[in-house]
């Protein structure tokens, strides 16, 4: 607006000056911090974890991968047996489903699963698939003379390397240095 007012002026001096207004004002909405107006976060997708059938080289993973995800979600799971029969649903062959069969067996049978807490799952899950002697058998792997790197790279014998010592207990910087 001012500068159409400067231009009239400058194009007939003749009229009078016009009072330099402020445009009207517009009121800005107040500022406000309410709970509605809060950015909501999102979550990330998780995924499931694999289905198991028994390797006991999987075990480990499988565990840690439900374990996780009853972590990052756990309010899909109204209480402890909805997180058991949730795990079991993953056990889709070999010894795993047949555990798995043979717990529900069991709940037919006397109307009560027989694995009431997550924590007795973890001991019945270790039981029957973590490997029986996985120490020994890392220490035999590092204390033995087949060790070597071979034709892998230096970062995958490194990698194999520190699981070795991480899963035998080895802390001890000297025993560290000997076996690699």
């Amino acid at each position: 607006m001012q500068l159409q007012q400067l231009m009239q002026l400058v194009a007939n001096p003749s009229l009078p000056a016009v009072p330099n207004t402020p445009p009207p004002s517009i009121p800005s909405p107040p500022v406000s911090l309410s709970p509605a107006l809060t950015v909501r976060r999102t979550r990330p997708k998780l995924s499931c974890p694999p289905d198991f059938n028994k390797e006991h080289h999987n075990g480990y993973a499988f565990f840690n991968s439900c374990s996780l995800y009853i972590c990052l979600a756990p309010k899909q799971f109204q209480d402890e047996q909805e997180r058991i029969l949730w795990a079991l649903t993953f056990f889709k062959g070999g010894h795993a489903a047949k555990w798995s069969e043979n717990v529900f067996r069991q709940e037919v049978d006397t109307g009560i699963l027989p694995i009431q807490t997550w924590g007795e799952f973890e001991q019945q899950f270790q039981l029957h698939f973590f490997p029986v002697n996985a120490e020994a058998d890392t220490i035999n792997t590092l204390e033995g003379t087949s060790y070597h790197q071979g034709n892998r790279t230096v970062d995958d014998y490194l990698d194999g390397f520190q699981t070795l010592v991480s899963d035998a207990g080895y802390t001890d910087p000297w025993t560290l240095v000997v076996k690699f």
